[in-house]
């Protein structure tokens, strides 16, 4: 009985047994109850022993992934050099007749054996599971593989939790593998490669303990050293920093996510260094920088003047157009206006100009007939800058195409900021074109009338100063909207986009002086002369560092991050725009013409009624300009002590900056030192704007007036 028990726990077949692990109905009699109960205990035992073996076999054989393998050969091994060798020691001890097994010499327990093989109940019912769990899936990805193990792991059972860990570190480090001849080498192992042939990440190809961060920073790894193998670039990755990285590697497992981190972001700071002194050139990202200030920061006035012309050039013809496929407004319909409105500019010869190009989001349109799709609380208008519908009448944005080597620099963090800030400017700068035009348009019909009026407005003694107020009060509003956008504009341009623009391409002229060498690749070492310290060069992640900061004062000094200010100057725009349509409607004049309405006739019924019907649409539209004005001058008054100035905007790029990109902590400050040096400046944008704003005390002392009229009425008992 005894040598049959060890046969079957060793994982062959017996009659004690005929299924499952309920003995034999011919053995019943012969056997005690609690002998019964031992000897299929130990059955029990067996049975998921051997489940195991057979399923691990059966996985060896049928599975191509090498994480199932890596699963099996490691379980398969445990049982063998723990489980099997507790058979044979067991066995052993019986033939020698140990008297801790062998009562008297020659008596065998059923419960001493059930005692010892009990620490295996729970440990081989666990891996029972988790092969049926492995066996249920057709197709695993190391991903949730490793998800599982860990999952599983997570037990209060110290053998149940080290089996499953050494079979999770087991499946970690194949996935090492490949993670290494991915970061190192760029080379995607068949089968299951970790990244598609893009070098984009794969559904399943990373486990959940791999922060976002070392997974962006993997596919960033990964694209470059790939990308610049298959360039066959005449620089390669040195094979001295490649044995490092490999060697770094070695020293942590996914699921030790901060050492993890800490390894992927060293390798990603060396990799990015390298690129900056072989790949992306300081001539590259110069010419980047200038293109994108020019069109999308509106540096390049001209142009930008020109592309509003031509957008509503395009509007007007598709508008007269009759009906069908021609009274469209496309995609290639507008990149074309982008390729005329160059024409006689400086960007005409402008290679960068291809990069641009303009989408709609919510499709193609008819002119002034946006579709429902643009209608707020869309998903597209809750996606799009607020103002990204101002060019067109429906959301439109505009891309710039990023290449390699150029696309290590700019991430699509930064350039949907630079998206927002161009519809953020050019909504203001085609509103500022529409309200100069008006200026221009009412000024030529007040010449034209005075030739026949003289001084005065015309009009019959009635209506005489109804007219003359009427047009007082569309040359105020005209006047107040030029005064508020010349003064919005000139900020932003002068003291915030130029201002911003010359500080960032002082940086890149003379490099970061606040940074001394790192130990990877020597890119901020000085140059010491008799009279000078001179550095020669910037480091990648300073790069980078220093692009966000200025993408993140670009936001800041825009006002764009306030939205308590951006919900006050949307519907003031608007407002601008519709007194312009309104303007433009009425035939370009406030005034109605004197023998429009039969104004010369006197006594007539209908004489001044059409002056009294726009004086009710200028007054509307004066008190809601009116009370705009004051809410947003109120309203960034207040931002001065209620927001810290200091940029809120989050970037990608310099969020991923941290004490472990440098040298050391003394480095680390020094760099954070030298990039915040102009935070003062920041601080007093708003200051700035307020200033100009009320240069003549036209707010404040309009707000002091209204306060003292509110006191005398109070003493009064009128308010």
């Amino acid at each position: 009985m005894i040598a049959e028990l060890l046969l079957v726990l060793g994982g062959h077949s017996s009659s004690l047994f005929p299924e499952n692990h309920k003995v034999h109905s011919a053995f019943v009699p012969l056997l005690h109850p609690g002998e019964q109960q031992c000897v299929e205990a130990l059955g029990l035992i067996a049975l998921r022993y051997r489940r195991i073996k057979t399923s691990c076999a059966s996985l060896l054989a049928s599975s191509t992934s090498r994480y199932v393998s890596a699963v099996c050969s490691t379980l398969s091994l445990i049982l063998k050099s723990e489980y099997e060798a507790l058979v044979v020691d067991t066995e052993a001890k019986i033939l020698k007749r140990d008297a801790d097994l062998v009562a008297r010499g020659s008596f065998v327990p059923l419960s001493s054996i059930r005692a010892i093989f009990s620490e295996w109940d729970a440990p081989l019912a666990a891996l029972c599971s988790l092969m049926d769990e492995i066996e249920g899936e057709g197709r695993w990805r190391p991903g949730p593989l490793i998800d599982l193990l860990q999952t599983r792991s997570n037990t209060g059972i110290r053998r149940i939790a080290d089996i499953i860990s050494r079979l999770c570190t087991a499946v970690q480090r194949v996935w090492m593998t490949q993670l290494t001849a991915f970061l190192i080498h760029g080379t995607l192992v068949q089968p299951d490669p970790l990244a598609s042939e893009d070098y984009t990440l794969l559904d399943g190809a990373v486990p959940s303990c791999v922060s976002a961060q070392a997974r962006e920073s993997i596919a960033y790894v990964g694209r470059a050293i790939g990308t610049v193998k298959a360039a066959k670039w005449q620089k390669q990755l040195p094979r001295s920093l490649a044995s490092d990285h490999a060697a770094l590697l070695q020293t942590a497992l996914p699921e030790d996510q901060h050492a993890f981190d800490r390894v992927v972001t060293e390798i990603r700071t060396n990799i990015s260094e390298w690129l900056w002194l072989n790949v992306l050139t300081r001539k590259d990202v110069e010419e980047a920088v200038d293109s994108l200030a020019n069109y999308f920061l509106i540096r390049n006035g001209e142009f930008c003047l020109s592309l509003i012309r031509e957008i509503e050039r395009l509007k007007l013809s598709r508008l007269t157009a009759r009906s069908g496929p021609s009274s469209m407004i496309r995609e290639q319909d507008l990149n074309l206006a982008l390729l005329r409105a160059s024409l006689g500019t400086t960007a005409q010869h402008d290679p960068t100009l291809g990069h641009l190009r303009f989408s709609l989001p919510t499709g193609p349109l008819r002119p002034l007939l946006p579709s429902l799709a643009s209608q707020p609380g869309s998903s597209h208008s809750n996606e799009l800058s607020p103002f990204a519908s101002c060019l067109l009448g429906t959301p439109l944005a505009l891309h710039y195409a990023v290449s390699w080597p150029l696309d290590l620099f700019l991430q699509p963090a930064d350039l949907s900021a630079y998206g927002a800030l161009f519809a953020y400017l050019t909504a203001l700068r085609k509103t500022h074109v529409r309200v100069h035009t008006c200026w221009t348009a009412l000024s030529n019909a007040q010449r034209a009338r005075r030739r026949w009026t003289g001084l005065g407005e015309g009009g019959t003694a009635e209506d005489e100063g109804a007219r003359r107020r009427l047009l007082r009060c569309g040359w105020g509003i005209v006047r107040d909207m030029g005064w508020f956008l010349d003064t919005l504009l000139g900020y932003l341009m002068t003291d915030v986009v130029d201002a911003e623009f010359v500080r960032l391409k002082g940086m890149l002229a003379r490099g970061d002086p606040g940074l001394t060498a790192t130990t990877s690749t020597g890119s901020m070492r000085r140059e010491t002369n008799k009279s000078e310290q001179r550095p020669v060069a910037l480091d990648f992640t300073t790069l980078r560092v220093l692009h966000g900061t200025y993408l993140e004062r670009l936001v800041t000094g825009c006002l764009l991050d306030n939205p308590a200010l951006m919900a006050i100057l949307s519907p003031l725009l608007e407002v601008c725009e519709r007194f312009v349509a309104q303007v433009e409607r009425w035939g370009g004049d406030v005034l109605p013409a004197l023998l429009f309405e039969g104004s010369l006739r006197e006594g007539g019924e209908d004489v001044g009624a059409m002056v009294k019907e726009r004086s009710v649409v200028v007054a509307g539209i004066n008190e809601t300009l009116r009370e705009l004005l004051d809410n947003f001058y109120e309203q960034l008054s207040l931002s001065t002590s209620q927001q810290p100035l200091t940029g809120t905007a989050a970037d990608a790029s310099r969020s991923r900056v941290n004490a472990t990109t440098f040298a050391s902590t003394a480095n680390y400050s020094a760099t954070m030192k030298a990039l915040d040096g102009g935070a003062g400046d920041v601080r007093r944008h708003v200051e700035r704007l307020l200033l100009r704003l009320d240069f003549n005390g036209g707010f404040s002392a309009a707000k002091v007036r209204r306060a003292a009229r509110t006191d005398i009425l109070a003493e009064g008992g009128l308010a």
